[in-house]
């Protein structure tokens, strides 16, 4: 059994890390973006590069290194120079590193996605790159998970400290992403098509990879080169409905307020002809990777879906039952199996708030499911491609039948820390952390499931 056990974690490691190395961030950009002699291609988009003045390179998100690296690497040495290739993209601090023509700014030191002065400083960069640019001049846009947070630009009248705070208020509340973005766009000078906007050469091109149920790009990054759908008066609604209106700064309440009364211009609805939004990678293409190695090691698999949302714990115990089924029933799928997911869910923390994050609290809701047969044969991991997992230093944990042993000779009960949300103390001192550090790329979590024959 011992034996098994071990098979079954090594395996859904090796699954996770495929499924994330097809997201690769470098690759990604390098399959999307072709040079061919003097023409830039995007699909099936050309821009020919005679009579372009410069080039300008401008994103931020937790992919920011590596595409930024492949713009660089597929432009090469020669037009670098020749076209004055000049950037500014923002990444968490652990990803920067020196390129030739592109700085990395790091924006973020901790893995909370709270935004930073610094961060603030670097968005008002790029402004001026874009202010700066001419009718002939080209921008490249590279815009990955994380972006909405690696760039700031509060709004005037509305300190960073304030948007942090109506942010925290919504992501405690478990509001999900496009609603909290609904606040931040309209306290935001960039995100709602703000850099659409501002830009006024002749072709700005965003390269964006998905960490977004569905691929909304006006989502994505908070959109700051798509138009906005949401309105100040639904960003009003939206903290009502969470009952944190009276609890918002009050410079956040007046600006929303004065908004919703015509008094501040209202986010970006329609996008300018010379702006092209262009989609790189998503959660799927995680998904096709994971599946991939599962069936080169010998796994039945079953992908689920792509869509995976809702809170954690109910994610868990769903992934749970489904792995009961096939170990008892062989439905959907026959052992030795493999069921992937992927999303984002979400956890509302309510007035318990322990130390964790969505694919802790997941993987243990699925050990608490199990915690009347052993987990006999079935593993359940769950984690973030992008290497984090809330305020931690964890991606997600795993949930196994080792586990569930460890976690009864020292008596700890999932449930108790699972009503608590402090699913990073009980995985820590039993082994059940997944920790790999910044990846690199970010296409939301990836859930593999396993069971053994």
């Amino acid at each position: 059994m011992a034996n098994a056990s071990r098979r079954l974690r090594s395996d859904a490691r090796l699954i996770w890390r495929r499924g994330v190395a097809a997201a690769d961030a470098f690759h990604l950009t390098r399959t999307a973006l072709r040079l061919e002699r003097d023409v830039i291609r995007v699909g099936k988009m050309r821009v020919p590069l005679e009579g372009v003045g410069t080039i300008a390179v401008i994103g931020g998100g937790k992919a920011g290194a590596g595409m930024s690296r492949a713009v660089e690497q597929i432009l090469g040495p020669k037009l670098l120079s020749v076209k004055n290739v000049h950037g500014w993209v923002q990444v968490p601090d652990r990803t920067v590193r020196p390129l030739r023509a592109i700085q990395l700014w790091g924006a973020r030191t901790k893995p909370d996605n709270r935004p930073t002065r610094r961060g603030v400083a670097g968005t008002r960069r790029i402004e001026s790159i874009l202010e700066s640019l001419g009718e002939s001049d080209l921008a490249l846009c590279l815009l990955s998970g994380g972006a909405s947070a690696l760039l700031p630009a509060p709004v005037p009248g509305v300190s960073l400290a304030d948007k942090r705070r109506v942010t925290a208020l919504l992501q405690e509340a478990g509001a999900p992403i496009h609603e909290i973005n609904a606040v931040r766009k309209h306290l935001s000078r960039v995100k709602g098509g703000g850099w659409a906007r501002l830009f006024g050469g002749r072709r700005l091109i965003a390269l964006i990879l998905s960490d977004v149920v569905g691929d909304p790009i006006d989502v994505i990054a908070s959109g700051p080169t798509a138009p906005d759908r949401t309105t100040f008066a639904e960003a009003i609604r939206v903290l009502r409905r969470y009952g944190l209106w009276e609890r918002s700064p009050r410079s956040v309440r007046t600006y929303l307020t004065a908004g919703a009364r015509g008094r501040h211009s209202e986010t970006l609805k329609r996008l300018p002809g010379r702006v092209t939004n262009t989609i790189i990678g998503n959660n799927r293409t995680a998904l096709d990777g994971a599946a991939r190695a599962a069936r080169t090691l010998g796994y039945h698999v079953s992908v689920l879906s792509p869509d995976l949302e809702g809170e954690a714990s109910q994610a868990g115990s769903f992934l749970s039952r489904l792995a009961r089924s096939v170990r008892d029933e062989g439905k959907p799928v026959r052992p030795p199996a493999c069921l992937l997911a992927g999303g984002e869910t979400t956890v509302s923390l309510g007035k318990s708030r322990g130390l964790g994050g969505r694919n802790q609290e997941l993987a243990l809701a699925a050990l608490a499911a199990f915690a009347g047969d052993g987990m006999r044969d079935i593993l359940i991991l769950s984690a973030g491609t992008d290497g984090e997992d809330g305020p931690t230093d964890a991606a997600g944990a795993i949930a196994d039948a080792q586990i569930l042993r460890r976690a009864r000779a020292r008596g700890l009960d999932p449930e108790v820390y699972l009503a608590r949300h402090d699913s990073y103390n009980f995985f820590a001192p039993l082994g059940g952390l997944l920790k790999t550090g910044p990846t690199g790329t970010n296409v939301m979590d990836l859930q593999v499931v396993l069971v053994g024959s």
